[in-house]
Formats: structure tokens, C-alpha cells, sequence
């Protein structure tokens, strides 16, 4: 591993690929991009977003009214659509991996950042809000369960993995920082660009 000689308080870097944000609900995708964005100086999009705007209705609707295949053709169009734009932070939707044109694409254009959080963090974190679509009211822990089951195997393939607790976000912003910043010098050395932010 790579060990930085810099101050990560003062100094970052500039990307050179789309930072794409990958993990399940609760693991902190929105709140993490937002201020990773802002502290690398760069644009902020959220997948999910980006579809209920294309399509003119909530992510619910979409899937309900339409099906599973015009779902994540539409998700895959819109993350191309995302990653043809200039370097940004994205985060994406909590299945938007399991479509396999998707996966290859965030693979083939981005540098994907896994979130990763464990049951007790996700539990905590989604039980304080009420406008999770998915997630029945008092089943938390039963949904998380399965959630993991099935997605973490698709989370694994990510390139970079940061754990993330229940702590402030700027604390889980510096890791991915460190760590994205290590993966750029190790894989891209002839792109990578340091700047004092």
C-alpha cells in the first residue's frame, strides 16, 4: 500500500475518472458524496435523482408501473449518460451493480468506492428516517439482513472497498479520500495531480 507523505487535512487531489459510490441503502452514499464533492471541488450527482427526473415520477413508480427491465435500462442509461460528463462524484442506487451492462460500465469508466457498513450501522442509521420506500417500518433489521446477502457479493467487486460507522462524515469523507488518492498514484501515476485544498 502506498503511504501518503501529505497532510490529508491540507492536501488532495484531482481525479481523473468519475468517483461512483456503491453500496446499500444506510451506508451514507448521498451524505458522503455530497461533502467528498465539495471538498475535492467537483460536481455532485445521485443516480437515483437523475432517474426520477428523467422519468418524471419516483423510483417506486418507475419500477411498479413499468417492470424490473425498464428499470435498469433506464439506470444504466442514465449512469452512461452521468459518465460521458466531465469528472464528478456519483452516487448510485443500491442495485444499480446488479445489472451487469451497469457493472461493467462503472468498471470500464469510473473508480467505484464501496461504502461499506455493517448490520448495527445500517439499523442505526435507517431507523431514523421514514422516506425509505423499500424498507418496512419495524422490519429494519430483517430487510438489512437479506439486503446484504444478496448485494454484498456485488459490492465486493468495487475497486476500492472504505469501511463507514456511525460517526461524523467528514471522518469517513478523509478515508475515501486516502484511500481513492492511493488507488489514483498506484494505478494512474502519470494522471494523478496533487492540490492544497
Amino acid at each position: 500500500m502506498i503511504k501518503n507523505t501529505y497532510n490529508l487535512a491540507t492536501i488532495s487531489f484531482v481525479p481523473n475518472r468519475t468517483i461512483v459510490l456503491v453500496g446499500c441503502m444506510g451506508c451514507g452514499k448521498t451524505s458522503i458524496g455530497r461533502r467528498l464533492a465539495k471538498r475535492l471541488g467537483l460536481p455532485f450527482y445521485d443516480s437515483d435523482h437523475e432517474l426520477e427526473a428523467a422519468a418524471g415520477c419516483p423510483i417506486k413508480s418507475i419500477y411498479s408501473v413499468y417492470g424490473e427491465k425498464a428499470f435498469v435500462e433506464g439506470e444504466y442509461k442514465v449512469i452512461k449518460r452521468l459518465l460521458d460528463q466531465e469528472v464528478h462524484v456519483l452516487a448510485t442506487g443500491g442495485s444499480s451493480l446488479q445489472y451487469e451492462p451497469t457493472l461493467k460500465l462503472v468498471q470500464e469508466r469510473g473508480i467505484s468506492v464501496w461504502l461499506k457498513a455493517d448490520l448495527e450501522t445500517l439499523v442505526s442509521r435507517v431507523a431514523r428516517r421514514s422516506d425509505r420506500p423499500n424498507l418496512e417500518r419495524g422490519k429494519e433489521r430483517e430487510t438489512l439482513e437479506e439486503i446484504i446477502k444478496e448485494f454484498y457479493p456485488v459490492y465486493e467487486k468495487a475497486n476500492i472497498h472504505v469501511d463507514t460507522f456511525d460517526e461524523p462524515t467528514n471522518l469517513t469523507v478523509d478515508r475515501v479520500i486516502q484511500h481513492v488518492s492511493e488507488y489514483v498514484q498506484k494505478h494512474f501515476p502519470d494522471e494523478c495531480v496533487l492540490k492544497t485544498i
